[in-house]
C-alpha cells in the first residue's frame, strides 16, 4: 500500500505559523475504511495514528495550542453501538500508552491534555482514564492540546449559562454582570484562547457545532483529503492560506 504521508521534497520556504491555537475537525475516517473495503470504524484506528502526526507538525511550526474536534454528542446519540466501544477502546489504550511511557511525546514535550465536553456521558472507566491524563499533565506548560471528546458547542454554552443563571439566583451574580468574558469563564476550558486557524478535513464545510462562540473571528479551511490521509503538504498549504488572510476581527 502507498505511504500515506512523505515530506520528502516539500518547499516550507516561509511556512511559519502565526497562529497560536489551531483547532482541527478530523473528519473522514469512515470513508477512508470504506475505501479500504474495511468496516467504517476501523478508520479511526488510522486517524488516531495521525493525531501524534499531526501534532508534531504543530510544534514544527511553533503552534501551542491545538484543540482536536475528537468525538461529538451528536456521534455518541447516533453512531453503532460497536463503533462506539470501538472508539472508546482505542481512546484508553492511548490515554494508557501515554501514562505508562514516560518517554512519550506528550511528557517529552511537555504537553497539557485537557478533554472538553460533557464528560458524563462516557463510560466511566474512559472517563477516569482520561481524568489521569488530564493530572499527569496538568503542570506541563510548554504545550496544550485539547481533545473535544462527546462535545457539543451548544452543550457548552448551554450549560456555562446554567451555571451562570445558578450564581444570579444565589445573589452571587446580577444581571449586569453577564457579559461575553463572564460567558468565557464559565466555558469548558476557560483559559483557553480563541482559535485562529480551524482547518476541516474531508470534504464538508460546515463546523459541525465546534468552539462555535470560540470561533467567531477563526479562519478556517477545508480540504477534500480525509484525515487519515491528510499530509504535511495539505498541512502547510492549510498554514499558507492562513497567511493570506487579513483579519478584521469585525472591523
Amino acid at each position: 500500500m502507498q505511504k500515506l504521508n512523505s515530506a520528502k521534497g516539500l518547499d516550507y520556504s516561509g511556512a511559519e505559523a502565526r497562529i497560536n491555537h489551531l483547532g482541527i475537525i478530523m473528519d473522514g475516517n469512515r470513508r477512508f475504511a470504506q475505501k479500504l473495503m474495511l468496516q467504517p470504524w476501523q478508520g479511526h484506528e488510522w486517524g488516531e495514528k495521525k493525531v501524534e502526526e499531526v501534532l508534531g507538525w504543530c510544534r514544527e511550526f511553533g503552534i501551542k495550542t491545538v484543540t482536536l474536534y475528537t468525538l461529538s454528542l451528536e456521534n455518541i446519540a447516533g453512531r453503532p453501538k460497536a463503533e462506539l466501544n470501538y472508539l472508546y477502546k482505542l481512546m484508553k489504550g492511548v490515554a494508557n500508552r501515554v501514562l505508562k511511557d514516560k518517554d512519550n511525546p506528550v511528557h517529552v514535550n511537555k504537553v497539557r491534555v485537557r478533554i472538553i465536553g460533557r464528560t458524563q456521558a462516557m463510560p466511566p472507566e474512559l472517563r477516569k482514564i482520561l481524568a489521569e491524563l488530564e493530572d499527569a499533565t496538568k503542570k506541563y506548560r510548554d504545550y496544550e492540546a485539547n481533545f473535544a471528546i462527546a462535545y457539543s458547542s451548544r452543550a457548552e454554552i448551554i450549560d456555562a449559562v446554567k451555571k451562570i443563571a445558578g450564581s444570579v439566583k444565589k445573589e452571587i451574580l446580577k444581571l449586569s454582570d453577564i457579559d461575553e468574558s463572564l460567558i468565557k469563564k464559565n466555558l469548558y476550558n476557560p483559559k483557553m484562547s480563541d482559535p485562529d486557524l480551524i482547518i476541516r478535513t474531508g470534504g464538508e464545510k460546515r463546523l459541525s457545532n465546534f468552539l462555535m462562540f470560540q470561533s467567531a473571528y477563526s479562519e478556517l479551511f477545508f480540504t477534500d483529503t480525509p484525515w487519515p490521509e491528510f499530509s504535511k503538504k495539505d498541512f502547510v498549504a492549510a498554514i499558507n492560506d492562513f497567511k493570506q488572510r487579513k483579519r478584521r476581527f469585525g472591523a
